[in-house]
């Protein structure tokens, strides 16, 4: 596949990061090889997960899916670098992009104080034929959202009469991890070992979702350096993580 010439280099000039996702593994399957070369460069990157993925193995009731995935995702995160990890307990799989989870991020986001913030798709697809989910997509929209509602006093006033959080309009740039319409790459390297164990955490979840014999460093790894050799040839030919931005 040629190189897009569209595709710019990620944003460098900036020192925190939030990434909202729907569920636990969502960072692990589509940024973590640039968070984790973000964090070994000094940025400050948290976690907020809107759900704990309670509905994501089949063999597995949720209360008892919520506690394994919830510290699988801790254990993940932790292998990139990240030590803040929150969660909001939507349910999972019912996510809606309404009112109230645009003030709980509006929250978040005026709690950290992020100059970048990091998503997963919220288009309908992945591109081509396969559907995306209603929670990465209603999370993904939300964030978007929510990303100009945390800097607008008039929005959600209650944040800073009630709960003291100030308007925080430092957001630079929302970055959409695999979006089907990537606009700038992020190349990786030493990130690229950090991604594949923090995958690997996620084993009840990989056993659930491809079966018991899985073994899940062996699938962490041949994903993680698909998708990032995917990503170079459409940029400049070494391993790359692929993102939307958008500017603010």
């Amino acid at each position: 596949m040629p190189a897009e010439p569209h595709l710019s280099p990620m944003p460098k000039d900036w020192q925190r990061a939030l990434a909202v996702v729907a569920h636990p593994d969502d960072l692990e399957y589509g940024a973590a090889a640039a968070i984790a070369e973000w964090t070994a460069a000094g940025r400050e990157i948290s976690y907020l997960l809107v759900t704990r993925g309670e509905a994501g193995i089949d063999g597995l009731a949720p209360a008892e899916c919520a506690t394994v995935r919830e510290a699988e995702q801790r254990a993940g995160a932790a292998l990139v670098g990240v030590h803040t990890v929150e969660f909001l307990d939507h349910r999972d799989g019912t996510v809606e992009a309404g009112m109230p989870l645009r003030r709980e991020l509006s929250a978040a986001i005026r709690r950290h104080r992020p100059e970048l913030v990091i998503t997963l798709n919220h288009h309908d697809t992945w591109g081509g034929g396969n559907w995306n989910t209603p929670d990465h997509r209603a999370v993904g929209r939300a964030v978007l959202d929510a990303a100009g509602d945390a800097g607008n006093r008039w929005i959600f006033p209650e944040l800073a009469d009630a709960q003291g959080l100030a308007p925080w309009n430092g957001v630079r740039w929302v970055a959409v991890a695999a979006s089907p319409y990537p606009t700038h790459a992020a190349e990786v390297g030493p990130g690229i070992d950090r991604a594949v164990a923090s995958l690997a955490a996620h084993g009840a979840y990989i056993r659930g979702l491809r079966g018991a014999e899985q073994d899940p460093h062996s699938y962490a790894r041949t994903f993680i350096e698909q998708s990032l050799r995917s990503g170079g040839e459409r940029y400049r030919g070494r391993p790359a993580t692929l993102f939307q931005v958008f500017p603010r």
